[in-house]
């Protein structure tokens, strides 16, 4: 199998921009990757990308270039971006492609989103009883396992504050001013225990990565970043995940264990090798159980990290460097790339403000999708 490297990054700030469409956010994303390769749409020969809200993105080639390239459209919930990376990766590792590109971008439109529950295979009365409005699952499954683990929810603003910290230092962020955690934790109870700033918003943005063979990389790069991994999963019997009907008898892992200890077992090292972590915050709970769903810590470990400040970006594992989904907002087809362009910046060194200190070494993702999809990489120097 070919190994596969990123060489190009861009992206389009997150957040609101007025007149501004998806597509051509996305179209701005592309080109700032393919700049940053020295290539250009013509070199490319493939693509994969994914919306949820702005459109194909194999329609992208209007503004790109009409070269007959195959592009494929992926979606997967919050995971299309991830999935979309791992479609790309596979076209490359394979041998039948050497240098493709991938795009995810979305322009939701203000408020919650509106999912009818015919669309994940449930009937009419998930939405009439309010389920389908998933800040009360988030609710339900933070609350169990804050109960489970004895943690405190303190803990659940002091997360939120350090995605605001970390997002005032991020120029790409939608929300860039810092919160304190009295302030987040008064804030209106959306639900309990989870309060208004605890949760993202669906947004905009675009991000774009142009990938090629690792062996080619040195020709269009002096500062190539290696994909050294990259896996999904979907949810198993009893796991109790977004849009789930009913809470299963037996228990089982979440989709983020399995798909977490694939990649690391495909790249070939272990969570305790980690130097960065970008893992999926819809809330600030997500981000609390991720942690260890993914490895990097133990169940009910998290309250003491975060107290010492080893998830800080000059902590012994920092996480959601960038601000993650709290402070960028959540455009559904751009988030997962969003955090590993977020880690090609701080491997090559370029994350200004935020840049984690002492030239780390590797970078992981996790990124989880509704209806219970999650897609985890791991990215080397």
């Amino acid at each position: 199998m070919t190994g596969v490297a990123i060489v190009g990054a861009g992206m389009h700030r997150f957040g609101r921009t007025e007149g501004v469409s998806g597509r051509a956010q996305a179209v701005h994303a592309a080109r700032a990757a393919l700049a940053d390769a020295g290539l250009t749409f013509q070199d490319m020969q493939f693509g994969f990308g994914g919306s949820h809200s702005a459109g194909d993105a194999d329609t992208l080639v209007s503004e790109l270039g009409l070269t007959g390239l195959p592009f494929i459209n992926v979606a997967n919930g919050c995971a299309t971006g991830g999935s979309a990376l791992i479609s790309a990766q596979a076209a490359i590792a394979s041998g039948a492609h050497d240098v493709g590109i991938v795009i995810g971008f979305d322009k939701h439109p203000r408020g919650a989103f509106d999912t009818d529950p015919a669309d994940h295979g449930i009937g009419s009365w998930y939405g009439e009883t309010g389920l389908m409005v998933t800040t009360q699952f988030f609710g339900m499954k933070i609350q169990r396992y804050l109960h489970e683990h004895d943690i405190d929810p303190a803990v659940l603003a002091t997360i939120a504050e350090k995605a605001f910290r970390n997002g005032a230092r991020n120029p790409m962020a939608w929300r860039r001013t810092a919160l304190g955690a009295e302030e987040i934790a008064a804030a209106p109870m959306i639900s309990h225990p989870l309060t208004q700033y605890m949760y993202c918003s669906p947004g905009e943005g675009a991000v774009a990565l142009v990938l090629c063979r690792d062996d080619l990389a040195r020709t269009y790069t002096d500062r190539p970043v290696f994909l050294r991994g990259a896996a999904f999963r979907s949810r198993r019997y009893g796991s109790f995940e977004v849009f789930s009907p009913w809470v299963a008898l037996d228990r089982a892992a979440s989709p983020t264990v399995e798909a977490s200890r694939a990649v690391f077992e495909a790249a070939g090292v272990a969570p305790s090798d980690v130097d960065l972590a970008q893992v999926q915050d819809t809330e600030s709970g997500a981000e609390l159980m991720h942690m260890a769903e993914t490895g990097l810590c133990s169940d009910g470990e998290q309250a003491d990290l975060i107290r010492a400040g080893a998830t800080e970006i000059d902590g012994r594992l920092p996480i959601n460097t960038d601000g993650g989904c709290l402070a960028n907002g959540e455009p559904i087809g751009a988030s997962g790339l969003r955090q590993v362009h977020e880690n090609v910046l701080q491997l090559r060194g370029d994350a200004g403000a935020r840049q984690v200190p002492g030239a780390p070494q590797v970078g992981f993702t996790h990124v989880y999708g509704a209806p219970g999809i999650s897609a985890c990489t791991v990215l080397t120097r």
